[in-house]
């Protein structure tokens, strides 16, 4: 059993993968922003990516032994059954704690012993357990016992990893309750911080926004398909496995646009310009959400997940009970959405603000040390 180095960093911090920048990923910006002299660890790391460089630059990262397989975005997930060994074969040198920001692997880096170990938790692993289904409808059927049988182990390592985190910190009410019945943990509930301030309340435009990765969980197809039934434009930003088989069915730029992965000032934009955001996924907290009413949006989502606790139904935006194409543009067609106050949206949006956020961390994990 190794002992802290007489030199080791007093902090460390710990991501799953640093690929692109997406919402747990500007959440890590924001941990790693309260501790600036602290070394980073991951699994895989492009340092490729601009927005990642520009948001970590100069700063020391510390890359597993996958790294040397130059794994990207695009086939990153190719990697699922090596993560977890890789994970506990990380090398941490910390002689005062160690902070991981994980909703797949980095809950399993492993501190020196003594060295408390504090795990901001963005969901437990989706597909070893509320999406496990879902994860193996999408393969071939003669791939599901194999799959099956690797997401059981995962779930078996989670639930050891999780066992040894000394503190867990909830990015949601929503996540608190996966991690008491998945893991059977107690968590503390700091809810993700967002840059309000990037966003200035303008005037609504036409298009609708549904921003993410174009997955079947992300349920971009059911945000299409409202707005193509209620004849409203909507732009789809964000790239993912569905995107080509999408864009090949909806053909119509006037009415459905593609836009890919953007950068943040031309999200910043999107968003400022949008009519209202559509998030029509479970999300375990739900960083679109806020966004949009911080540039007083209003948000047409799901009533389920993070959005019933960051979007007042009514005030802010409208909550719809299930994710059926239908419902959703029905809300369209009424007239709700206009309705809504770009004040209150601004005003409820700050209650998130990074720098509520980092005021929490900080003080929960030096209540660790």
């Amino acid at each position: 059993m190794r002992s802290p180095s007489a030199d080791a960093p007093e902090v460390a911090l710990g991501h799953d993968y640093l690929l692109v920048l997406r919402g747990a990923e500007r959440v890590f910006c924001e941990i790693a922003a309260i501790w600036p002299n602290a070394p980073i660890h991951t699994l895989l790391a492009d340092e490729h990516d601009e927005m990642l460089r520009e948001r970590l630059g100069g700063r020391t990262v510390h890359v597993s032994s996958l790294q040397r397989l130059g794994v990207r975005q695009d086939g990153f997930r190719a990697l699922l059954p090596l993560y977890p060994l890789a994970a506990g074969r990380m090398r941490i040198e910390a002689s005062g704690v160690l902070v991981t920001d994980s909703s797949a692997f980095a809950i399993g880096f492993r501190p020196p012993p003594g060295v408390p170990h504090v795990c901001y938790c963005h969901s437990p692993f989706r597909y070893a357990w509320h999406a496990r289904e879902q994860a193996l409808a999408e393969q071939p059927a003669i791939l599901r016992p194999a799959v099956g049988a690797l997401l059981d182990r995962i779930r078996r390592w989670e639930l050891d990893a999780a066992s040894r985190v000394t503190h867990l910190i909830a990015n949601s009410e929503h996540c608190r309750r996966m991690i008491a019945d998945y893991w059977g943990r107690d968590a503390e509930v700091i809810h993700a911080p967002v840059d309000v301030e990037r966003f200035t309340p303008s005037p609504r435009g036409e298009r609708l926004l549904v921003i993410g990765e174009v997955t079947r969980h992300k349920r971009t197809a059911v945000a299409i398909e409202a707005a193509v039934a209620a004849g409203v434009p909507i732009t789809v930003v964000g790239d993912g496995p569905d995107k080509d088989e999408l864009e090949a069915r909806y053909r119509d730029p006037g009415l459905v646009e593609f836009a890919g992965r953007v950068d943040d000032r031309r999200l910043t934009g999107l968003i400022e310009s949008a009519r209202a955001v559509v998030v029509p996924s479970t999300e375990e907290f739900g960083i679109v959400a806020v966004e949009a009413q911080a540039a007083g949006k209003p948000v047409l989502a799901l009533g389920a997940g993070g959005a019933v606790e960051t979007v007042i139904a009514g005030e802010t935006g409208i909550l719809v009970d299930r994710p059926d194409p239908e419902l959703f543009a029905a809300v369209l067609r009424s007239g709700e959405l206009d309705r809504i106050d770009q004040a209150r949206c601004r005003e409820n949006a700050e209650r998130f603000s990074a720098a509520v956020f980092r005021g929490r961390m900080a003080a929960a994990v030096n209540a660790q040390r």
